[in-house]
């Protein structure tokens, strides 16, 4: 008798998109893999994930970081790549040249669009990125990003440019495209005070053919463990759902907002993290 064996995992994502998140985890839960992983759910994408770095961290910022091996890291995105078809994927903390090497030698024979976050230092200050490893970062990782969200200070690094200003950020933003022409770079305007004494947030939107603000409030908030990793993911989860780059920005500013707005207060004794899942 002949046995029919019918792929039931399959058959059950057939209909899901996939999007892979390369980064380092946060055992407080609200910033890194863990944080990429829910806004993937919020988003309706089925979340994979290649672990770069093992963090002791908390609401109050980061005690340690365990290296995983490159050897390890290249596995992991062997197997995803043999089983699975992401839509899109990210990078989040990737703390050493070798390890922005492994990534981008683990991505070379595939077309998937790729959406980097800059990760070079955590909000309470601890350095998460190796000083040798911003070169491998401007000449292996950049040249192959689709979207890049640096914040003020990454974008300092990146450009090489004082960004004290709205305008010096529109700057940095315009060298940073003329250097990196396929990218699209989301140029987040939250550290300036400009924008924090107006009580809003801008945003700046440049690439080839795009030039736009997005302007969202600004709020005194503690409420905000793992905004940026939250907001490359849900860029991420929406450029694997087919979205236009524009749109897929513009929603994931929004999704932040409501994130922050809903998160509970209390969780940690430090910065409270999101709420990622929206009714």
């Amino acid at each position: 008798m002949q046995v029919i064996q019918y792929p039931i995992f399959n058959l059950y994502l057939c209909d899901m998109q996939c999007a892979l998140t390369i980064a380092g985890s946060d055992s407080g839960g609200g910033a890194g893999i863990q944080a990429d992983l829910k806004t993937f759910e919020a988003f309706g994408v089925f979340g994979l994930s290649a672990i770069t770095a093992l963090t002791a961290q908390n609401t109050q910022g980061v005690q340690n970081i365990y290296a995983v091996t490159e050897a390890f890291v290249s596995q992991q995105l062997q197997s995803i790549f043999e089983d699975f078809k992401p839509a899109a994927c990210k990078t989040g903390m990737l703390h050493s040249a070798g390890m922005i090497e492994t990534v981008v030698k683990g991505l070379e024979n595939q077309t998937l669009p790729l959406i980097v976050d800059p990760v070079m230092v955590s909000t309470s200050g601890h350095r998460l990125l190796e000083e040798s490893a911003l070169i491998a970062l401007k000449e292996k990782l950049l040249p192959r990003a689709f979207i890049v969200t640096p914040n003020v200070d990454e974008a300092a690094i990146l450009a090489g440019l004082k960004i004290d200003s709205l305008e010096d950020l529109k700057r940095a933003g315009n060298h940073l495209l003329t250097t990196y022409p396929n990218a699209i770079w989301v140029m987040k305007g939250g550290h300036l005070k400009e924008n924090q004494e107006k009580g809003t947030v801008c945003d700046l939107i440049i690439g080839n053919h795009i030039h736009e603000k997005i302007v969202s409030p600004f709020r005194r908030d503690i409420r905000t463990h793992g905004t940026g990793c939250t907001f490359s993911a849900a860029i991420t989860a929406g450029i694997a759902l087919g979205k236009e780059p524009l749109t897929a920005i513009q929603d994931a500013r929004h999704y932040i907002s409501r994130c922050i707005e809903n998160a509970p207060m209390g969780i940690g004794k430090g910065a409270t993290p999101l709420k990622h899942s929206q009714k």
